[in-house]
């Protein structure tokens, strides 16, 4: 009778912790409408995927994290199911938990320093998990792990995390330091005991720093092959005390001196409910800057879940103390809050627009780190491809952010456009191609493949002559009207790889000729497109609209352009990862075409672009029968930032320019509580989706954008549909 009666204490117990912990995750009016599992599980419904994946393919949908965090944190707290490079290291439909890592970009690399607490483990170490027993919300996870029957519960701060752990098991208590483990690779690592109660230690790659407080007695600390590749490290606990386990650790990425006081300063004394309490109420307030009235409860969850997504990166590296490693590997104290680059290609669209909007300190310090790197290698960072640090510091100086030093930041910005380097960090890829031909050119394949290598050459001149109308924006500010001229001149490039033979953006050769053998439906990495097919770039030059619309032959080409990308069905055969979910030739589930749906409103059609947006809004986020799947990865808050301005009703097409499209949004009512305490109303009382007027401030508006001066002002948006 003792086995049952066990069995049914454990059901109980388990039932009872996810009780407690959904209870607690529901009593904030925003926070309550976070679901951090939204893009944990992958997109499976091929008609949505756009083909049937590969066998062993796991689409790239979503890859974020459920863990713990507060807005752009050095620490994001977060269960790790495998360690691969790809993704966040949490997949869904796994059911084993592997360890805790403290650092993640919901993407791609870190998932340093994991951590799992253990009893009587096995050979190979890991837990099974149930859904069932697992929740979340903003600033805490818990989950129980079958296997070793400890119930996790964990909480964050900006540089630390708290764990609680409650074993059932009074003795054999055990905490894997698995530190030869990462999503980046690991070089080397160490861990050391610090008298009864702490541990410390290092973990080489991404060079983070720990130190670690247990109010448990220590009993032992075993290692096997320190600073290999195969190591882990163990900490025994002493037997005989009851009670939660609890683990506070502080990182950091100077010393574990550093960590420590970070520990002190962030943690110190206090509980595991307080810290969790500050960490809720932290979201609360950032979310609380939006309220809605009208739409439905999933339409809130999904815009609740996208804000809150958008705030995870770019993330904090200084210390409480001031204490950074720069670029160059050296740690130094500037004064300034000291963030990693947010991800440029994929966040400039939009993701960094809304940080200014809603966070412009955090912006600010963004961007002196920015000029930090930029002061000691030449270069802003480039990022992936393109040289979007232009448009992101255009934008937030255009929108008031000025707190810096603009000259010097502009004068890099400069050195970016004009002085060929290596890419990558370092100026420009192939920047002295695109400044003799005035685009860049690819070479001459005869049967190209999707990962046939190439220059990217149209992706790169069509960003390249963005980024040159950016930093024209900041030229046209400061009166230096030389460059600002040439910088202008220069933005007009993308018409160089426009084929007016078939309406497309198309890659050119060395010689000046057109690519040949081309198929605008084929996908490439970096075959004349990044990550895209002709159909996906071809209506992107979001600074001159009219002059793309006038290449087309006007408008009535151009809508039926854009009419036939989004019908023309997508061929299942066209298999590219990181390009999924479709809406014809249009892809939700990558970036470079994202603006897209907008281009309908620059002919007077917005009804049409109302209608591509709504059924992307609907229909490729939150899908699954969980309801938390997400078109292509959210890469670091971008496609979360995209729902959020289009759920709204502004969008920023062109994120350097400080104004905003406006279109229908999902709700009835928008507040929009702005940086500086004013409030943006957005009303729309009708039940139609087609917009037919915009009456800003009491007055009708004949502009489709509105003024950033409704952020520093505050006033009303009424929106008339039928």
């Amino acid at each position: 009778m003792r086995t049952p009666v066990k069995n049914i204490l454990n059901v109980i117990m388990i039932a009872l912790l996810a009780s407690t912990a959904s209870k607690a995750q529901t009593t904030s009016a925003h926070t309550k409408y976070v679901n951090t599992f939204v893009g944990t599980e992958a997109v499976a419904d091929p008609k949505l995927l756009g083909y049937v994946a590969p066998k062993n393919w796991r689409p790239w949908s979503g890859l974020t994290f459920p863990g713990s965090s507060l807005p752009n944190a050095m620490v994001q707290v977060s269960p790790m199911t495998k360690y691969q490079p790809a993704g966040a290291g949490y997949e869904y439909e796994d059911s084993t938990i592997v360890g805790f890592s403290h650092t993640n970009k919901g993407h791609w690399n870190f998932g340093n320093v994991p951590i799992l607490p253990m009893s009587n483990p096995g050979a190979v170490f890991g837990s099974r998990f149930s859904h069932k027993n697992e929740s979340s919300s903003p600033g805490f996870y818990q989950v129980y792990l079958d296997d070793y029957k400890i119930n996790v519960s964990i909480t964050s701060t900006l540089r630390c995390g708290y764990y609680k752990y409650e074993y059932k098991n009074n003795t054999d208590k055990q905490i894997l330091f698995d530190l030869s483990k990462a999503l980046s690779r690991v070089t080397t690592w160490n861990i050391e005991q610090d008298g009864d109660h702490a541990i410390k230690g290092f973990q080489g790659g991404e060079n983070i720093y720990f130190y670690g407080v247990l109010n448990n007695k220590i009993d032992k600390l075993e290692k096997k092959d320190e600073g290999e590749k195969t190591g882990y490290a163990i900490v025994h606990l002493a037997n005989g005390i009851t009670g939660p386990v609890e683990l506070k650790i502080g990182f950091s990425f100077v010393s574990t001196a550093n960590a420590k006081q970070n520990l002190e300063k962030e943690i110190g004394s206090k509980t595991f409910d307080v810290i969790r309490k500050e960490a809720n109420q932290t979201w609360e307030t950032l979310l609380s800057s939006i309220e809605v009235n009208g739409g439905t409860e999933r339409q809130k969850t999904m815009l609740y879940s996208c804000f809150y997504r958008s705030f995870l990166w770019p993330v904090l590296r200084s210390d409480v103390n001031g204490d950074f490693t720069d670029i160059k590997k050296n740690v130094v104290n500037t004064g300034i809050a000291y963030y990693t680059e947010p991800s440029l290609w994929d966040t400039y669209r939009n993701k960094d627009v809304l940080l200014e909007l809603v966070s412009p300190d955090v912006t600010l310090n963004v961007i002196k780190s920015l000029k930090d790197k930029g002061d000691k290698t030449g270069y802003i960072p480039t990022f992936f491809h393109g040289d979007h640090g232009a448009s992101s510091i255009a934008g937030a100086y255009l929108r008031g952010i000025d707190n810096f030093d603009i000259k010097g930041t502009y004068q890099i910005l400069l050195h970016n456009a004009n002085v060929p380097g290596t890419g990558r960090g370092g100026g420009r890829q192939y920047l002295a191609k695109y400044l003799a031909k005035g685009y860049i050119p690819d070479p001459d394949l005869a049967n190209p493949t999707t990962t046939a290598k190439g220059t990217a050459g149209v992706s790169k001149t069509l960003e390249y002559s963005y980024d040159d109308y950016s930093v024209a924006q900041i030229a046209k500010k400061l009166g230096d009207t030389a460059n600002y001229r040439i910088l202008m001149a220069r933005s007009k490039n993308y018409k160089n790889v426009f084929n007016k033979a078939n309406n497309f953006m198309e890659g050119r050769l060395e010689d000046g000729s057109w690519v040949k053998n081309f198929n605008p439906q084929y996908p490439y990495y970096e075959y004349m497109y990044r990550e895209a097919n002709a159909w996906q770039v071809s209506f992107f030059a979001p600074h001159d609209m009219p002059g793309l619309i006038a290449l087309y032959g006007g408008p009535k080409p151009f809508e039926a352009k854009l009419d036939s990308m989004f019908s023309i069905p997508w061929n299942p055969k066209y298999i590219a990862r990181n390009i999924e979910t479709f809406i014809g030739q249009y892809c939700q589930g990558n970036q470079p075409d994202h603006e897209a749906p907008f281009a309908y409103t620059f002919i007077g059609k917005p009804e049409k672009t109302q209608k591509v947006l709504d059924n992307i809004l609907n229909n490729l986020y939150g899908m699954g029968p969980r309801g938390i799947e997400l078109a292509g990865m959210d890469d670091a808050g971008e496609m979360s930032a995209w729902y959020v301005f289009s759920a709204l009703g502004l969008y920023p097409v062109s994120p350097t320019d400080p104004k905003y499209l406006v279109t229908v949004p999902l709700f009835d009512e928008v507040k929009w509580r702005t940086s500086n305490g004013k409030y943006i109303t957005i009303t729309k009382p009708g039940k139609g989706r087609a917009m037919t007027s915009i009456t800003v401030n009491g007055k009708v508006s004949k502009d489709i954008f509105v003024s950033h001066d409704l952020f520093k002002n505050g006033g009303t948006i009424a929106i008339a549909t039928k």
